[in-house]
């Protein structure tokens, strides 16, 4: 995903929530000052061609082991990274814009597991309390505006997301989705518009990708016509 691709996404994504972009700079220039350059090449020889779980915090994940358990490389968004690995299941790489559980983050990157460390207009706090704890080595710093330094943009919007758009970026030969519901009835209204455009990105990444994502079952002709999905493309 090149950031030209994904910048007019990302303006329609900030004018719909009403999210402001300065804020997201803001966020991400303080990352690139405390991150390092991320080598995303032992990362890439891992993810390219295998079957990738991307790991949802939804509470149906425990049932899905399963699925991340038989996939070939698992990307955990946020707590989905703790179920997974209360459960015996391998975390081969971490997502999160560190809100829930930053303390998962920290200990994932001194074990040397990547955890990809994102920067937005309401984080700016955690990133200056949790990125200076990290192994810069295993810390892989992303923003949703555009890169600068050492920060990278893949694409996506949420954590669980983000992951899948990473994924793609490696080179994953297929996709598979445990824990995730975007139809979450227990959460708010702000929540509900993220997991919206949650599944707007994913609906685009599976037409680019002419693959099927399970979260998706349903609601393709509805997301279809939402003049909110950003249109595929090569």
């Amino acid at each position: 995903m090149r950031f030209e691709q994904w910048n007019p996404v990302y303006e329609r994504l900030l004018a719909d929530l009403g999210y402001d972009r300065g804020g997201d700079e803001r966020a991400r220039d303080r990352l690139a000052v405390l991150a390092s350059p991320f080598d995303l090449v032992p990362l890439r020889e891992r993810v390219a061609g295998a079957t990738v779980a991307v790991a949802g915090g939804a509470e149906r994940l425990v049932d899905d082991l399963d699925v991340a358990r038989d996939a070939d490389v698992v990307f955990a968004a946020s707590v989905a990274a703790d179920t997974c690995r209360e459960h015996g299941v391998t975390v081969d790489c971490m997502v999160t814009d560190l809100d829930k559980n930053p303390d998962t983050a920290r200990r994932l990157t001194h074990e040397g597991v990547p955890v990809a460390a994102h920067a937005h207009g309401d984080n700016l706090a955690l990133v200056e309390s949790v990125v200076p704890d990290c192994d810069p080595d295993a810390l892989l710093p992303t923003t949703q505006a555009a890169p600068v330094g050492p920060v990278r943009n893949f694409g996506g919007f949420t954590d669980g997301d983000r992951a899948a758009f990473l994924a793609d970026h490696l080179g994953a030969d297929s996709l598979r989705f445990p824990g995730w519901d975007l139809r979450d009835p227990t959460v708010g209204a702000e929540k509900h518009a993220k997991l919206d455009w949650a599944a707007r990105l994913l609906r685009w990444l599976e037409r680019r990708r002419d693959e099927a994502f399970a979260p998706l079952d349903g609601r393709r002709p509805a997301l279809d016509a939402d003049p909110l999905t950003p249109p595929y493309d090569d």
